[in-house]
C-alpha cells in the first residue's frame, strides 16, 4: 500500500472531492489540495505549492475553473517543475475535450518529466444537478446555447473512478483517456431525460451564447460566466460528436449512461428544493 500522500488539486471541487473521497475508501493517505485545507492550496499563490507537494507520491491536477483563463496554462507549467522538484511520481490531469487551452495544458505535463495520466472529458451531467443549471432545472427549463448539436455528456462519477485507477494502479502511465458517456445526446433529449427523473417537464430553451453568459454569470458570476462562454462557444459546434471508449479502456466497463446519472441524482434529492 502506497504509504506517501496522494494529493488532489481541487478536493473541494466535484471531481476531486469525488477522488479523494474514492481513496478514503481504499485506505490510501489523502491530502486535500484547496484553500482551506490544513496544508493549503491556492493556484493564485504559487508559495503555497511547496508545502502541499511536500512528500507527495502522486497527485490529481484540476484547475478551477477552468484552463482556459488567461495564465492557467503557465500555472500548471509551474506546478508540474515544483512536483518534480519535490519527488512526485506520477500527475493524472483532467482537462477538456476539444478546447485549445487544455491541449496545451496536456502538453505542459507530457513534458514535464513526471510520469502522468491525462483524463480528457466531456461535458459534465452534474452540472444540470449541482452546478450552474441545477436551478433552471428545478423551474423545468434547461436553457443552452448550440441548438442541435450533440453531445456525449459524461457521469462525473466515471471520471472520478478513472482518475482513482490512474493514481493507485499500474498500467496507465503515459496514457491519455478521452471520456464520454455511451451515447450522443441533444440537449432536448437530456430535458426529456431530466424530466423522466425529476417527475416533472424539463423544456430545452434554445438561447443564445450571450444569453447562457447571462445566465451563467447571474448564478456565479461574470468572471465564471466570460470562462463558461468561451467553453461553449468553442466545443458546441459538433466537434465533440462522437463517442469514444476511454472509461472502457481505463476501467474494463462502459461509463454510466445519462438515464442513469438523472435517476440516481433525482433519487438524492438532487432537484428537491432543501437540496
Amino acid at each position: 500500500m502506497q504509504t506517501r500522500p496522494t494529493l488532489i488539486i481541487g478536493a473541494t471541487g466535484k471531481t476531486g472531492s469525488r477522488v479523494a473521497n474514492l481513496l478514503d475508501q481504499k485506505g490510501v493517505n489523502v491530502r486535500r489540495g484547496s484553500r482551506g485545507a490544513a496544508i493549503p492550496f491556492d493556484w493564485d499563490k504559487p508559495e503555497t505549492w511547496k508545502p502541499a507537494l511536500d512528500g507527495i507520491a502522486r497527485a490529481y491536477v484540476t484547475y478551477f475553473p477552468d484552463i482556459a483563463i488567461p495564465g492557467a496554462v503557465e500555472k500548471v507549467e509551474a506546478l508540474a517543475a515544483a512536483a518534480k522538484a519535490a519527488g512526485v511520481e506520477h500527475l493524472v490531469m483532467l482537462t477538456g475535450r476539444g478546447e485549445h487551452h487544455a491541449r496545451l495544458g496536456e502538453e505542459v505535463i507530457r513534458a514535464s518529466g513526471v510520469n502522468y495520466t491525462l483524463i480528457r472529458a466531456a461535458w459534465f451531467a452534474q452540472n444540470f444537478s449541482e452546478g450552474y443549471l441545477r436551478d433552471p432545472v428545478l423551474n423545468g427549463v434547461l436553457p443552452m446555447p448550440g441548438g442541435d448539436v450533440l453531445e456525449p455528456i459524461i457521469d462525473i462519477d466515471d471520471i472520478a473512478d478513472v482518475a482513482v485507477a490512474a493514481l493507485t494502479e499500474d498500467g496507465h502511465t503515459g496514457q491519455l483517456y478521452e471520456v464520454t458517456g455511451p451515447r450522443l445526446m441533444t440537449f432536448a433529449q437530456m430535458a426529456d431525460e431530466l424530466g423522466a427523473a425529476t417527475g416533472h417537464p424539463v423544456k430545452h430553451i434554445p438561447i443564445s451564447f450571450e444569453d447562457f453568459r447571462a445566465g451563467v454569470a447571474e448564478a456565479a458570476g461574470p468572471f465564471i460566466a466570460d470562462v463558461f462562454e468561451t467553453i461553449a462557444r468553442e466545443t458546441l459546434d459538433g466537434r465533440n460528436a462522437h463517442v469514444t471508449n476511454g472509461v472502457e479502456r481505463a476501467l474494463g466497463h462502459k461509463p454510466r449512461d445519462f438515464a442513469e446519472f438523472a435517476a440516481k441524482a433525482a433519487r438524492a434529492g438532487a432537484w428537491s428544493n432543501a437540496a
